[in-house]
């Protein structure tokens, strides 16, 4: 029995030794060589309080001694001897403190026993951890379905979520539902017509003798939605047309239709086709105008589609009741002409007539393009021609009547003759359509035919001669300035010699010339007369000399007129001689 009892106290003490390193190597402290810890005898009052756990059945059956314990235990001081009831009375006690350290102590074994574990180990924790997280998933995702599932299975015999059938939200309803709601609203239909110009007309329901009757129309769209679909249905909304199983009288619409004040033709008015409109920049696509022709074809096929599907409007525009214009604003064709057409309005031609300009740019131009009916760009060559006849009509002077101020001071006005600007209309028509064309930004004059010296005041400019054939006098004018004068003999009115009236220029200068009247039968002229200066200006009519003329000025020429040429002095047609050349105008005046 003694031995029993040695051999169960040795391996209590092996336990508590192994207890006591555990802490201490983890606490950092050496383990002592005695019965206490840390050099605290075994039997000092602080040393830890320990219980000897002892089975039921061998405790009772253990008697001790004083000596038996002295001789199981070798201990320099005496231990306390347990008898049978102490050992069956014995329990471990425990303070808070204890609790802690316990905990501490279990954490600190898991910690190293997670250290120990080998790769194994670890491995197959992993994989435990990995199968707990996929059944979490996979119990979640299941949920998911069975939801998703149930809805579908709920759409097998519903409408979607936001349902409209001809305009009326039927959001998850059924198809008696949907058919209760027609039947009655039918009672008191109405369809109203939008006309384009504002106007509303109505075909009451009950002039057709309109009724509902049920059909499988609704159970038909109903099949046709696809139940596992109808999430799309939270960001959609499904809209359906549809004949809803509506009767009516069709003879009486049609009536109806007939007698509509937008059927009669004088509300109707023809469609525009949308076209090229310049906005004052370019060509721009003006829409097109639907008007309010009726398309006989179309508006009744759109009334029945409207009852049938039970709707309370009919939008005449949208639905296309109007016949259409040929182009719309989204046709191609109206696009290319703008194109086309604003490349003629890249051109700008500045004609210049002395301090006075024409400008031919985009906001003239604009007007010569127009398109044909098929939007062929055409450019108005017409009206080309008629802008350079009215530069000609503005700027030419050939021909037209002057005011201007005499070297007597008066204010006179003369008109023909050959001398004067004038526009080479057919040149310029082929120069301004090219540079059109061509899209050029250009200065210029335009083409002439015939010049003269100025634009700005009398085109004959300050260097010309003037014949005032009233006060039988002439005066050369170089610069601004009176180089001479004098006085003068022109044509002989009573024999038809006068000389006429107009501006014309010298046409050459030639010294020492015989001028001769017509020629005779006899091969001699009428009459001969030669002269030192010859300047002739308008055919056989010129300014020279005239040594045979007795007097100057006055009334001779009534009695001693010329042929038509102007006489002059001969110091005066000297000096006139030596500061003209052709070209040089010549101003004849009354």
């Amino acid at each position: 029995m003694d031995e029993k009892y040695n051999g169960l106290n040795e391996e209590n003490q092996e336990g508590t030794k192994k207890n006591e390193k555990k802490n201490e190597s983890r606490q950092g402290i050496p383990v002592s060589d005695g019965t206490g810890v840390s050099g605290v005898p075994a039997d000092s009052e602080e040393s830890p309080k320990q219980s000897v756990p002892v089975p039921e059945e061998d405790a009772k059956e253990i008697e001790l001694s004083v000596e038996d314990a002295e001789d199981a235990l070798p201990m320099e001081e005496e231990d306390p001897v347990l008898s049978a009831e102490d050992a069956e009375d014995t329990e471990p006690e425990l303070s808070l403190e204890d609790g802690e350290e316990l905990e501490e102590d279990e954490f600190f074994d898991s910690l190293e026993e997670e250290q120990e574990l080998t790769d194994e180990e670890k491995a197959a924790r992993r994989k435990k951890r990995k199968k707990i997280a996929a059944i979490v998933c996979g119990s979640v995702l299941g949920a998911v379905v069975i939801v998703y599932l149930g809805f579908a299975v709920f759409f097998m015999s519903h409408f979607y979520f936001n349902t409209e059938i001809n305009g009326v939200q039927f959001s998850a309803s059924t198809v008696s539902d949907v058919e209760s709601y027609m039947e009655n609203q039918v009672q008191n239909y109405e369809l109203t017509l939008l006309e384009s110009d504002g106007g509303t007309e109505v075909i009451d329901g009950s002039d057709i003798s309109l009724s509902y009757e049920e059909g499988e129309e609704l159970e038909a769209l109903l099949r046709s939605q696809n139940p596992l679909l109808w999430i799309c249905c939270l960001w959609e909304t499904p809209e359906i047309t549809a004949s809803v199983g509506v009767s009516y009288d069709e003879d009486r619409l049609t009536e109806l239709i007939n007698s509509l004040e937008c059927m009669k033709p004088e509300n109707q008015t023809a469609p525009e086709n949308a076209r090229p409109e310049f906005d004052g920049n370019e060509f721009v696509v003006k829409a097109e105008v639907t008007g309010k022709t009726i398309d006989t074809e179309v508006f009744p096929e759109k009334v029945r589609e409207a009852l049938d599907g039970f709707q309370d409007t009919l939008d005449m525009t949208e639905e296309g009741c109007y016949v259409k214009p040929k182009y719309t604003e989204e046709s191609q064709e109206v696009a290319d002409a703008c194109t086309a057409m604003n490349q003629y309005l890249r051109a700008s031609i500045t004609y210049t007539f002395g301090s006075a300009t024409e400008v031919v740019d985009k906001n003239l131009i604009s007007q010569w393009l127009t398109v044909d009916d098929n939007m062929a760009v055409t450019f108005n060559t017409d009206a080309v021609s008629q802008y350079i006849q009215e530069l000609a009509n503005k700027y030419n002077t050939y021909q037209a009547q002057r005011t201007f101020t005499s070297g007597s001071g008066n204010t006179v006005s003369v008109e023909g003759g050959d001398y004067g600007w004038i526009i080479d209309k057919d040149a310029e028509y082929q120069a301004l359509t090219a540079s059109i064309q061509n899209g050029e930004v250009i200065t210029k004059e335009p083409a002439y035919s015939q010049t003269a010296a100025t634009h700005d005041g009398p085109d004959w400019g300050n260097t010309y001669v003037e014949v005032d054939l009233t006060n039988q006098y002439m005066y050369l004018f170089v610069n601004g300035a009176v180089v001479t004068s004098g006085p003068i003999v022109t044509g002989k009115p009573s024999a038809g010699d006068a000389t006429p009236q107009g501006v014309y220029s010298i046409k050459y200068c030639q010294r020492n010339a015989v001028l001769r009247g017509p020629l005779q039968s006899d091969g001699t002229y009428e009459w001969e007369s030669p002269v030192s200066f010859w300047m002739p200006f308008n055919g056989g009519i010129g300014l020279h000399d005239a040594p045979w003329q007795a007097a100057f000025g006055g009334d001779r020429y009534l009695t001693h007129g010329s042929h038509g040429c102007v006489n002059l002095q001969y110091a005066v047609a000297e000096t006139t001689f030596n500061n003209v050349q052709a070209g040089t105008p010549v101003v004849c005046h009354y």
